[in-house]
């Protein structure tokens, strides 16, 4: 993997905005975007998640963590807005339970851990699958995977948007460098796997963005075996 430089962690730590970005890619367009949804933390940060069972999310650990003191975000103080379009969302629920990967380690000063940054969210309610069908998701990620990001943005705070048809240019044990474009809010936003005629599956979540040389780039965690037992725990 080439050099990386100015990683910088794509969790706003500059309050909740309602502003919204004129060139909207069309998040519609994409079947399920409606399991995608704005983290709405303690009234004052956000991130983003995706639905993975009725009663689970799937978003960056880091966001379970203040910006600004680094102490652990009581899991009761995090609303999943799923489908958040405008001023309407398809389903809000809060969260009851926060499980986080074994093997993060949180650090300060704006540096999320790389490749080990996933959390799962219980929700006190499940969302009925008839109402919105949870992705799918799958930990075969590799090098020159075309890929699509669903994420909300301090930009783009009300409305999802989608990044099409990036690139993987590399993954390093569960580490992709990716060529899409994220901004501040998009940690834990679903890296999806799209296919004519298949549901997308979720192969990696957002933990930050990079640059590489002059070039933007984004960081994901890919899944990994341990997934399975975070969501058992969760539950």
């Amino acid at each position: 993997m080439k050099k990386l430089l100015a990683v910088a962690v794509a969790c706003l730590s500059l309050g909740m905005t309602d502003s919204v970005l004129a060139g909207d890619r069309h998040a519609q367009s994409l079947p399920g975007w409606e399991a995608v949804g704005r983290l709405n933390i303690s009234g004052r940060y956000m991130c983003t998640g995706a639905l993975i069972a009725p009663n689970l999310v799937l978003t960056a650990a880091h966001c379970m963590f203040d910006a600004r003191t680094g102490q652990r975000i009581e899991a009761r103080n995090i609303r999943f807005e799923a489908g958040l379009d405008g001023r309407h969302a398809k389903a809000a629920r809060i969260a009851t339970k926060a499980v986080i990967h074994p093997d993060y380690v949180h650090r300060q000063r704006g540096q999320a851990q790389l490749g080990n940054d996933i959390a799962v969210l219980r929700l006190l309610r499940p969302i009925s699958s008839s109402h919105i069908k949870p992705f799918s998701m799958s930990g075969g990620a590799v090098r020159g995977d075309a890929v699509d990001v669903l994420s909300y943005s301090y930009t783009n705070a009300t409305r999802p948007n989608r990044e099409v048809g990036c690139e993987v240019l590399s993954r390093q044990t569960r580490t992709l460098v990716m060529t899409c474009k994220v901004d501040f809010g998009a940690s834990g936003a679903p890296v999806l796997h799209v296919r004519p005629g298949r549901p997308p599956k979720i192969i990696s979540v957002i933990s930050s963005k990079a640059a590489m040389g002059h070039r933007r780039v984004s960081i994901g965690t890919a899944l990994d075996s341990k997934l399975q037992h975070m969501m058992r725990s969760a539950s």
